[in-house]
């Protein structure tokens, strides 16, 4: 082994080397119902389905409702199933109140809870939940009026980023703007020439302190009563373009390891878990943080499948994914075996995507997706569809695929996934093609701060 991969290579989880797919039963096939607001969680169904169980789907959307033809099956009414399932998923935050009465009713649930909801959607209460569970949190200041919260920069000059707040949408949270600045002034010019304008669009925001350094998230299941490990660290690609160029898109790629308990674990996501175990929390919870050399801030939450972390993370794990989620979500113990290494995943995307366009949506809506070899090591799908036995664009996202690829350094990691990219055919798609980049600058300062190990 060279010396770039002992630097290279994160210390080893509780896991062996090994292919995540065909994986063997280790409990009876179950049914699995798996239920969407939008199309954004069939890739799990269909592995889910590959590893020989049942699995229904359910997407409320109705301009997402050819999405998955093919791959799955789908009903129209997930209510008049649930006593069929053996496990019932919510798949994103909203179904909390339902999730939780669905528990109390002795039905098998993953998913969120209304007190995990409220930690993704609502940044004031998360804030105030992270601060009353002792965890360091940067200055934060709430505001429901865009003049008092100029005059407020205008009195106190420094750098500060912009947030919505209150409950938000997955799209507000593309309203994200940070001060360049030293003295704010750029955000206070920002602010007084839309206020009129966001004004009807977001009553509530806020504005926190800036700090340099890091960007890093760190995730693990839970249970209902206890996290299963190992952990999961990964460093998100949001912006559109190579260099972080752009608007925010969610998520266009994402580099990732499995982890032993760590710094940056047991000083964010280890401290509410009694928070987590009294509101019966089951499924994948996740906190992106700044860090630096003063200590871990915590940024936000997401108390959900992550997308397209869920199709990166299926590149590391070798346990079974129906097996583990049925263990979940009757609170039991689970084995969860993950590679050694690194993942990443890089999203595949064409017209209207970040945006909704419905002359592009038409556009491209039907296009065929083909394959140079028939390979689909690490394709995995985003709005898709099968149709005569040929990959079809599906929904109105233009969120078309995930690709991924693992290995022992991050730059075989990146090798294999942009080699992977090399064998689709889809016209105008797009991608990052710097995705896990950031690896070689960043892991030398998460190491010397000691939040790595």
């Amino acid at each position: 082994m060279s010396e770039q991969e002992i630097i290279d290579r994160p210390k080893e989880a509780n896991g062996t080397n090994g292919k995540s797919s065909g994986q063997s039963l280790t409990v009876s096939p179950k049914k699995f119902l798996v239920v969407s607001f939008e199309s954004v969680s069939g890739d799990l169904a269909w592995q889910i389905k590959k590893e020989g169980h049942e699995v229904k789907a359910f997407i409320q959307n109705e301009s997402d409702k050819d999405v998955y033809d093919g791959f799955v099956d789908k009903v129209d009414n997930w209510e008049q199933w649930k006593n069929w399932a053996d496990v019932v998923v919510f798949d994103y935050v909203g179904f909390g109140e339902i999730a939780d009465s669905l528990r109390k009713a002795g039905k098998a649930v993953v998913g969120g809870s209304v007190y995990s909801d409220k930690l993704e959607e609502d940044r004031k209460f998360a804030q105030n939940e992270l601060k009353k569970a002792g965890i360091n949190i940067l200055p934060h200041w709430d505001f429901d009026n865009f003049s008092e919260a100029i005059a407020f920069i205008k009195a106190n000059p420094g750098r500060y980023v912009f947030k919505p707040s209150g409950t938000i949408t997955s799209y507000q949270k593309g309203i994200l703007f940070i001060s360049q600045e030293e003295d704010g002034k750029d955000l206070i010019e920002i602010l007084e020439q839309n206020k009129k304008l966001w004004a009807k669009k977001l009553k509530q925001f806020q504005l926190q302190k800036m700090a340099v350094g890091v960007e890093v998230a760190v995730g693990a299941f839970f249970n209902g009563k206890d996290f299963i490990y190992p952990i999961n660290v990964n460093f998100e690609h949001k912006k559109l373009f190579p260099g972080d160029i752009g608007p925010y898109t969610g998520e266009m790629g994402t580099l990732m390891f499995w982890s032993q308990a760590n710094e940056l674990f047991k000083s964010t996501l280890l401290k509410i878990k009694n928070g987590l175990a009294n509101s019966g929390y089951v499924g994948y919870i996740d906190i992106n943080c700044i860090v630096n050399a003063k200590g871990i801030y915590p940024l936000e939450f997401t108390t959900r499948f992550g997308y397209p972390t869920i199709s990166i993370q299926m590149e590391g794990v070798i346990s079974g994914w129906g097996d583990f989620l049925f263990k979940i979500a009757r609170n039991e113990p689970a084995e969860f075996k993950t590679k050694k290494g690194f993942q990443i995943g890089v999203v595949v995307a064409v017209p209207p995507f970040p945006y909704k366009d419905k002359d592009q949506t038409y556009i491209y809506r039907d296009l065929s997706i083909l394959f140079r070899k028939k390979n689909l090591e690490g394709v995995h799908l985003g709005d898709i569809k099968l149709v005569n036995g040929v990959w079809t664009i599906a929904g109105n996202s233009g969120y078309a695929l995930v690709i991924t690829g693992e290995g022992v350094t991050v730059e075989d990691a990146r090798k294999q996934v942009y080699l992977r990219l090399k064998n689709i055919l889809l016209q105008n798609m797009y991608y990052r093609t710097d995705i896990g980049m950031g690896w070689f600058r960043d892991s030398d300062r998460l190491h010397t701060w000691g939040y790595l190990y």
